[in-house]
């Protein structure tokens, strides 16, 4: 029996042209892999949380813990570290070291550099000089026993293991069986591409060129993982974003009107709490603040949109563009 790990980046999914949720689709797709057993952070909101069962490809929960107290533990001692001298140089020591990996991984990532000989050695290199500054305990969030209580939980298991790129290496050196994919024959396509255009189009910058991104927006029809009513949402924020409201509000109509079962889950609650703000900004209180109900009534809605809707439900959303 043997396992395959599949090293997960969090939200950092969303900023990797070339190593985004589609991309991992298209490796798991590529390997044969209709499940994965689910070795990452308990984010609801996790993109693959989308992406995976949008694509039909399952998710098998129960390989990690809950750890928040791990994390208490920590901020416990940093607080004691902090008042002290040789403390507070142990603290720069570990933010050194925390700094310098997340320079490396925020760096745009492919599937064969993300798996490739730098960047694990850098996570072994980082978590090294974590636990030279802080020793192991609560200064690496008691990292070698989560680490041995996650190995232990998957021994026995065989298939592809969603885990933080940061771990695979602790993984690798812990279960005799593991191993990383093949990816000789693999290269990212039109389903990583078209993640990547809405993952760009949700998050604009001021240097954008908003026209030929709508244009790419509106030049595809989207797939499963990206489906079209997505691409019609993220244009309307383009819009919203320039104050052109009428426009915004008609994709986002068309959108909602588009939302089926079969879609990512995050979809509905995203697409409506803007459509709600869009309705607010046009003075249409009253249609608004349904909307906003209507997120706060599904069954799954991210915590950005549950968010939105309970400010607007609150006061109305006004719309504040910059002006020079």
């Amino acid at each position: 029996m043997s396992l395959t790990l599949i090293p997960d980046l969090g939200d950092l999914l969303r900023l990797n042209p070339q190593y985004n949720a589609g991309t991992m689709v298209e490796l798991l797709r590529h390997l044969g892999i209709g499940e994965v057993l689910w070795a990452s952070d308990g984010d609801p909101d996790h993109p693959l949380r989308d992406a995976l069962p949008a694509a039909r490809i399952s998710i098998r929960d129960g390989f990690t813990l809950d750890w928040e107290w791990a994390e208490a533990e920590h901020g416990q001692l940093q607080g004691f570290l902090s008042q002290y001298p040789q403390g507070r140089e142990r603290l720069r020591e570990a933010a050194a070291a925390e700094r310098d990996f997340a320079a490396l991984v925020t760096t745009p990532m492919t599937p064969t550099r993300v798996m490739g000989v730098e960047v694990l050695e850098a996570a072994r290199v980082y978590h090294a000089a974590l636990r030279a500054a802080l020793d192991e305990g609560p200064g690496t969030h008691w990292r070698e026993r989560r680490l041995s209580e996650l190995a232990a939980r998957l021994t026995g298991q065989s298939g592809a293991v969603i885990a933080p790129l940061d771990d695979l290496p602790g993984l690798l050196e812990t279960l005799p069986d593991a191993q990383l994919p093949d990816l000789t024959a693999f290269a990212p396509g039109e389903t990583s591409r078209l993640r990547a255009l809405a993952d760009r189009a949700w998050q604009l910058r001021e240097d954008d060129d908003l026209n030929a991104l709508l244009a790419a927006l509106e030049r595809e029809t989207g797939d499963a993982v990206t489906p079209g009513a997505e691409l019609a949402a993220a244009a309307a924020s383009i819009y919203l974003a320039v104050g052109e409201l009428a426009a915004a509000r008609e994709l986002l109509e068309r959108a909602a009107h588009a939302l089926t079962d079969e879609l990512p889950r995050s979809l509905a609650g995203l697409t409506l709490a803007r459509l709600g703000q869009v309705r607010d900004a046009q003075g249409d209180r009253e249609l608004a603040m349904r909307t906003y109900r209507a997120v706060l009534a599904l069954n799954h809605a991210p915590a950005v949109a549950r968010a939105a809707a309970e400010a607007g439900l609150k006061e109305p959303f006004r719309l504040n563009l910059e002006t020079e």
